[in-house]
């Protein structure tokens, strides 16, 4: 998805520590988000990459007079008169932010994501059949809780699609990378206020990373990573459920994942107890089998 990369300008800086190049370059981005360009201005000696310095059009606000490629020819006068000045003290403040490497462990195959706040409610009666199943199939499965999770919102910046990683260092890190590595990622979320609950959005607009990850370093391993929704709604019908697949399925697809089924069980005020309802267990369970 990421666009070719165009040269703006280079300039050679000749300084008592040796030679430097600073490369400015743009990115259309534009297949992404209209009009989205990202800028790079990049260090080098001798070939090795010393600091990176990224921005893009989505950063700023429309009210904003600063703009990408202005703040990009600032940050780029900024570096060349450093360098002309006093080099070793530049350079020892230069830091180049880098991807943080997945932990090490073994990979989950299976994700879930238990999207309800109550541990024992119906949506984690789901969960818990989907992870007895692929557990019964020897897949190793990981069980997220969003609302026990110490992650903040996203807010928008979009420097994400500067380095593919978000700017807040917080648990979230660990879940896309579970979530990159699964073959399987299934979400058991209730209706709340005809949408999922807060906390489960929290953790899929996060996601956002991921989608910029995936955006400026697109990869194929020729294994799909496929996607279910199980839910439960208070009231009798199925248009109740309208809001949540229309979250959930474009969160998927936006991660690269393909959704491939669902289980959606309405009524639940009255019935209470979903595990009153004949089959359901059984349902969940051959679709979570014919995905793994």
């Amino acid at each position: 998805m990421a666009g070719k990369e165009h040269l703006i300008r280079q300039e050679i800086i000749l300084t008592n520590e040796g030679e430097f190049v600073l490369t400015l370059a743009e990115e259309d981005l534009s297949s992404v988000y209209p009009r989205l360009k990202r800028y790079t201005l990049t260090l080098e000696k001798k070939g090795d990459i010393l600091a990176v310095f990224r921005t893009n059009t989505y950063e700023y606000s429309p009210l904003d007079p600063l703009k990408a490629k202005a703040a990009l020819d600032r940050k780029a006068e900024i570096w060349s008169e450093s360098l002309r000045g006093d080099t070793r003290e530049f350079l020892s403040g230069i830091v180049q932010r880098r991807s943080t490497p997945p932990p090490a462990g073994a990979e989950p195959e299976v994700v879930i994501i238990q999207g309800s706040p109550r541990g024992d409610g119906n949506s984690s009666i789901m969960a818990a059949w989907a992870m007895e199943e692929a557990s019964g199939l020897e897949r190793t499965v990981k069980v997220i809780y969003p609302h026990d999770m110490a992650i903040s919102p996203c807010i928008g910046c979009y420097q994400c699609y500067n380095t593919g990683t978000c700017t807040f260092a917080d648990e979230m890190a660990e879940t896309i990378d579970d979530v990159r590595k699964c073959r399987l990622l299934v979400v058991c979320t209730p209706v709340y206020t005809n949408t999922v609950p807060g906390g489960l959005k929290v953790l899929i607009d996060r996601f956002q990373a991921y989608h910029a990850e995936r955006t400026i370093a697109p990869h194929e391993d020729g294994r799909p990573t496929y996607g279910v929704l199980l839910a439960v709604a208070g009231r009798n019908g199925q248009e109740n459920f309208t809001c949540v697949q229309k979250v959930i399925g474009p969160f998927m697809r936006n991660i690269g994942i393909e959704p491939r089924g669902e289980i959606l069980v309405d009524g639940t005020d009255e019935l209470g107890d979903i595990r009153r309802v004949p089959g359901l267990k059984d349902r969940v369970k051959v679709l979570i089998r014919g995905l793994i």
